[in-house]
């Protein structure tokens, strides 16, 4: 099994050559869209890369879970009930969702995924 350093430095150079940005950019607390320039056509790319990779697969769902914001039950006025983010707790247990939960609009799910989350679904997928 890959140690967190060569997960680290391999998910690096897939988001290096995916979003064309320069390697000391990649931080393990870097955010994919706004630190980094990401956007939704990327997060699939960059899916595929760690895919080939690491000769793994991963579901969107397991980055953003999507299901999730359609529920009634879990959304209301665009945002995330106390429900619905304990189920994106538990989907996402490596995220920090401090700064969402402040304002848990569904729009800026994409904005919180850190290389870190990236880092934590290819070592649960590894295990």
């Amino acid at each position: 099994m890959a140690t967190k350093e060569e997960i680290l430095a391999a998910v690096s150079e897939v988001l290096v050559d995916s979003l064309a940005v320069d390697e000391e950019e990649v931080t393990m607390e870097a955010t994919l869209v706004d630190d980094l320039g990401a956007e939704s056509i990327d997060l699939l790319e960059i899916v595929f890369n760690l895919e080939k990779a690491f000769d793994i697969k991963i579901d969107r769902s397991e980055l953003i879970p999507e299901d999730l914001f359609s529920n009634a039950e879990y959304v209301v006025d665009g945002k995330l009930t106390p429900a619905g983010l304990a189920i994106l707790e538990e989907r996402l247990p490596n995220a920090n969702l401090d700064a969402f939960k402040q304002n848990p609009m569904v729009q800026n799910i994409a904005k919180i995924l850190t290389v870190a989350d990236l880092c934590g679904v290819v070592e649960q997928k590894l295990a």
